[in-house]
């Protein structure tokens, strides 16, 4: 098996086909941290925030044109929407964070 089973700890086996009750699954980790607990999510709002606040206060001078126009403004936003979502992205695809959960949590997959 090319990957670890993250669902059974190392050297346990799994249930057998036959076996009248099964194991119980639990989960050793999850794949990253809460998105709002990162911190390039408070540098993302933060740059927002700095984009449409530049939006609204950058104007031309004595009626000339207006050098930072809202198409501008919303293709930076979309620009940095995308590099956000694939930091993201790049962030689930290798680490793992571990998992502490109790019987409260969904899906009953913490310990017992």
């Amino acid at each position: 098996m090319a990957t670890d089973n993250i669902t059974h700890p190392r050297g346990a086996t799994a249930p057998e086909a036959g076996s009248r009750r099964p194991g119980t699954l639990r989960r050793l980790a999850t794949e990253t941290k809460a998105a709002f607990k990162t911190t390039e999510f408070y540098a993302f709002l933060a740059v927002l925030a700095g984009l449409l606040i530049a939006g609204n206060t950058v104007e031309g001078k004595d009626g000339g044109a207006d050098y930072f126009a809202a198409d501008k403004v919303w293709l930076y936003i979309t620009l940095l929407t995308i590099g956000y979502m694939l930091s993201r992205g790049l962030a689930k695809a290798g680490s793992r964070d571990p998992y502490d959960a109790d019987e409260r949590d969904s899906g009953g997959l913490g310990r017992r």
